[in-house]
């Protein structure tokens, strides 16, 4: 036999039924909030019931306390324990989830089988994967800053049944609600929208003055109304008459958002778009893919032509210590010789098949080749002489 309740437990339950966060969900094909009872004891531990008052002690001082007066209240009926059961997949599902696992498995000894016989096309891949790796770890640092967003973790779908032991314990156990009072705010609302209903129905006893009033504010109303609805179909018409002269080029929206799920301010903002969807902006669009591309060419070309430089200064050192060990044979190549190599190397390095000469240089050049020839007659003549 259960009696019924005091001033108090009843205030106390109202004041838990409001305050507790609750959550709703289906029992026994009825629709039925809940709670925790771990965040019911802190409520009511935060309540006005938890502080003394002149002359009286608290009600509640402790946890113990607390959970000793809910027992109260679930013996009296406000709310009763549930207990929370998995739901269970059909046994289509579990059979569907067995057949794609064995067809995966299928599958992943397919994949060992090519990945052995493509092991060696890998090796050689690896060094062109490297430079690409590089910009995926800079795109791989902004999708982990903290504005972007993450995927949804799945939640276990669950149902309620009812508990065997019908015990209030402070932990994670679920209680479901039995007393559901009528909230202030809903009462008061009720009384305004009877009230308003019973004035509308006497609006012929209403005053003239009211009338006429209420005749104007009914008609301003319908013109606003009636104004947004043909803006909305002329921005309609101006899209279409643009669309089609422009071939479907220009898109223009005037007030785009007017029709959109916005507040009623955001509604006219902005006020017009303008989109251009033409070959001039797909050929921008292949302008700038084409220029990131010249970038990396350009790029990678700098790191060939820095390394053929180094190539070329390794054998220039090479060059100058096998002369000097070999400075006897060496003797034999002209000064000539060596500044002809010494220009196309120069060349080579920089990248020109020419370069510009200073008259005094073509000078010294033509005198050194006169002298060259000088000697070559005297060593022909030489000869020459001793066999007369």
């Amino acid at each position: 036999e259960v009696g019924e309740p005091f001033k108090e437990e009843k205030a106390v339950a109202k004041y838990l039924r409001f305050n507790c966060p609750t959550k709703s969900t289906n029992m026994m094909g009825h629709r039925v909030d809940y709670f925790i009872a771990s965040k019911a004891v802190d409520c009511l531990l935060d309540s006005k019931w938890a502080k003394a008052k002149r002359g009286e002690e608290a009600l509640f001082t402790t946890r113990e306390s607390v959970v000793d007066y809910c027992n109260r209240l679930l013996k009296i009926q406000f709310f009763h324990r549930a207990l929370k059961v998995m739901k269970m997949k059909p046994d289509k599902d579990t059979k569907k989830e067995k057949e794609k696992g064995k067809a995966e498995s299928g599958k992943e000894e397919e994949k060992k089988s090519k990945k052995e016989s493509g092991k060696d096309e890998k090796n050689k891949k690896e060094k062109e994967k490297e430079k690409k790796k590089d910009g995926e770890k800079d795109e791989c640092k902004k999708d982990d800053t903290p504005g972007t967003p993450k995927k949804k973790e799945t939640k276990r779908k669950f149902k309620l049944e009812p508990h065997e032991d019908q015990v209030f314990l402070d932990g994670n156990e679920v209680y479901v609600w039995i007393y559901d009072p009528v909230h202030f705010k809903t009462f008061a609302m009720g009384l305004v929208l009877v009230i308003a209903v019973i004035a509308a129905t006497l609006f012929p006893l209403w005053p003239a003055e009211m009338r006429v009033g209420v005749y104007y504010l009914s008609v301003g109303a319908g013109c606003f109304v009636a104004s947004i609805l043909l803006l909305a179909v002329a921005r309609c018409i101006l899209f279409l008459i643009i669309w089609l002269i422009t071939g479907g080029r220009h898109h223009f929206w005037f007030l785009p958002n007017l029709t959109a799920d916005v507040g009623f301010i955001d509604s006219f903002r902005p006020l017009y778009t303008h989109e251009y969807k033409g070959p001039k902006a797909d050929l921008k669009k292949e302008e700038k893919a084409e220029s990131k591309k010249q970038q990396k060419y350009d790029s990678e070309e700098k790191s060939d032509s820095e390394k053929k430089e180094e190539e070329d200064g390794k054998t220039e050192a090479t060059r100058g210590s096998g002369t000097e060990g070999s400075g006897g044979e060496r003797h034999s190549d002209t000064d000539s010789d060596r500044r002809e190599d010494d220009r196309s190397q120069h060349s080579s390095g920089n990248g020109n098949d020419f370069e510009m000469i200073t008259k005094e240089e073509l000078e010294q050049q033509t005198d050194e080749g006169d002298c060259e020839e000088e000697e070559e007659e005297d060593t022909e003549s030489g000869p020459s002489h001793g066999k007369s």
